[in-house]
C-alpha cells in the first residue's frame, strides 16, 4: 500500500497536515483514509506522530473548485476551520495550474467560501476568506434555549465562578466571554474553564470557547478549540468574537478590527446589514507551507496501540 502524502502547513501557528484525496491523487488510494478518527488522532499526535492540531483532507468540489473536510486532533469532525482554509487556498493555487486564478471557492461544512489569494512570484502571501453570514439564534448555533433568541450576554456559571459570554455561530459553534480585567490572563482563564464550557448542555454539539479583551480597539483573544484545547490561532474564533464584540457594543461593524492571537493577528471584518444583522464577515490572515513528506498511516496506528 502506498505512502501518504502531506504537507504539513500553519496559519498563525494552528498547525494542520493538508492530504488531496481527490481521484487520481495518491493519497486517495491509501489505507486506511486519514479522515479515519483513530488515524487522524495517529497523525495528529505530537510525540508519537507528526504532530497537528487536525487534518485537512482536499476533496472534489460541489459547487466550488474543491471541498475540504476538517478532522480535529481527537478524530471528531468539524464543519469549518478559518485558519484551514487559507491553508487549503494556499495548496490549491500553488499545486494545482488549473486553480491558479485570484478567487478560488471552497465548499465547507459551512457553506461555499470565496477565498481571495495576495500571491507574488507564484507562491501565496496572504488569503481573504469570505467567511458568510454568522448565525445568532440559538436553533442555528445551536445552542439550549428559545430556538428565535440570540444568545447574548449569557450568565453562565462554572464552579465558582460567574461568566457572561455571547454565542456566535461561523458553521461552528462559538461562546465568547469579554473580560474587562487588564490584569487577567486570558489563557489562564481559558485553560482552566475551556475545557468545562465546551461540554456544558447549553452547547448540544459541544462548542469553542474564546476569552477576548478590548484594548484601543484591537481584540486580544485565547481559543479553548473544541476536540483540540488551546490552540495559538483560530480564524472561526477571530471571527465570531467580533460579531460578539460588535453585539455587546465593545467593536465598531463595518470596521477592520485586529484580533491579536497567541500565534499572531488576523484582520477581521463584520459586515452589518439590517435590523441588528450581519451580511457577512471577511477574515484576511497568513498562511504558510512548513514541509512536504510522506507517511504510512497504518503503522502509526499500530504504534499508538
Amino acid at each position: 500500500m502506498p505512502s501518504l502524502p502531506f504537507a504539513k502547513v500553519q496559519g498563525l501557528g494552528n498547525d494542520f497536515l493538508v492530504v488531496d484525496l481527490r481521484p487520481g491523487q495518491p493519497g486517495a488510494l491509501v489505507r486506511p483514509s486519514p479522515l479515519e478518527p483513530a488515524v487522524a488522532r495517529a497523525l495528529c499526535d505530537r510525540h508519537f506522530g507528526i504532530g497537528a492540531d487536525g487534518v485537512l483532507a482536499i476533496l472534489p468540489g460541489r459547487e466550488g473548485d474543491a471541498r475540504m473536510r476538517v478532522i480535529n486532533a481527537d478524530g471528531s469532525e468539524a464543519e469549518m476551520c478559518g485558519n484551514g482554509i487559507r491553508c487549503v487556498a494556499k495548496l490549491l493555487w500553488e499545486k494545482d495550474a488549473d486553480l491558479r486564478r485570484p478567487v478560488l471557492r471552497i465548499d465547507t461544512g459551512a457553506g461555499l467560501l470565496s477565498c481571495t489569494v495576495d500571491a507574488d512570484d507564484g507562491r501565496v502571501r496572504s488569503v481573504m476568506v469570505e467567511m458568510g453570514q454568522p448565525r445568532l439564534t440559538r436553533a442555528e448555533i445551536p445552542m439550549a434555549g428559545p430556538p428565535a433568541e440570540r444568545g447574548v450576554r449569557v450568565p453562565l456559571r462554572i464552579g465558582d465562578r460567574g461568566l457572561s459570554l455571547t454565542a456566535v455561530s461561523m458553521g461552528n459553534p462559538h461562546a465568547v466571554i469579554f473580560v474587562d480585567d487588564d490584569r487577567a490572563d486570558l489563557r489562564a482563564l481559558a485553560e482552566e474553564y475551556g475545557p468545562e464550557i465546551e461540554i456544558d448542555p447549553l452547547f448540544p454539539r459541544r462548542t469553542n470557547v474564546e476569552f477576548a479583551r478590548v484594548r484601543k480597539g484591537a481584540i486580544e483573544l485565547v481559543v479553548w478549540e473544541r476536540g483540540c484545547g488551546i490552540t495559538l490561532a483560530c480564524g472561526t474564533g477571530a471571527c465570531a468574537t467580533v460579531v460578539a464584540g460588535c453585539l455587546e457594543g465593545r467593536v465598531q461593524a463595518g470596521a477592520e478590527t485586529a484580533v491579536h492571537l497567541l500565534g499572531g493577528t488576523l484582520l477581521i471584518t463584520a459586515l452589518a446589514s439590517e435590523n441588528h444583522g450581519f451580511s457577512g464577515v471577511q477574515m484576511r490572515g497568513p498562511a504558510d507551507v512548513v514541509y512536504e513528506a510522506e507517511v504510512d498511516p497504518a503503522h502509526l496506528v499500530a504504534a499508538m496501540d
